[in-house]
């Protein structure tokens, strides 16, 4: 596949780092202290950090399972698994599919919860097509009995 912005050899400054996975320096700087990147970053002569397409992909992981709600503290221990290499992978498994359940159960309370917005939205929309809008409770003035 064509790379429409392919990383140049050297690497990527970290403000393009940032750019690229849509994190600050200060979140690329701080998954690196807190042991979720897999990789050593590498470093220039001067010691500004130079970002690789595979450093790139896996904070786009980092960020995904987090955005998802997985704790820092289990982003760390998948980390761990993977830069340990080899023969541990029923370990990821299991804690990437402990974590789609509570992704899972999450979108069902969303879903839930949508469902309710969106039967108050027709309620309204019934109401006001119908011209009826003054019908509808607010706080503070009695309820209509009709």
């Amino acid at each position: 596949m064509l790379e429409v912005n392919p990383i140049p050899a050297e690497g990527l400054t970290i403000a393009d780092a940032a750019l690229r996975t849509g994190v600050s320096a200060h979140t690329l700087r701080y998954y690196e202290r807190a042991g979720l990147v897999v990789t050593h970053v590498d470093r220039t002569s001067g010691g500004r950090r130079r970002y690789r397409k595979l450093d790139l992909e896996w904070i786009r992981v980092c960020t995904k399972l987090r955005a998802t709600g997985m704790p820092i503290k289990t982003i760390r221990r998948y980390a761990e698994l993977v830069a340990a290499g080899r023969g541990n992978e029923p370990e990821r498994l299991a804690l990437l599919e402990e974590h789609r359940g509570e992704v899972l159960a999450r979108l069902a309370e969303l879903q839930e919860n949508l469902q309710l917005i969106d039967h108050k939205i027709g309620v309204y929309r019934g109401r006001l097509e119908a011209g009826e809008a003054d019908g509808l409770w607010a706080p503070g003035e009695p309820v209509s009995r009709r």
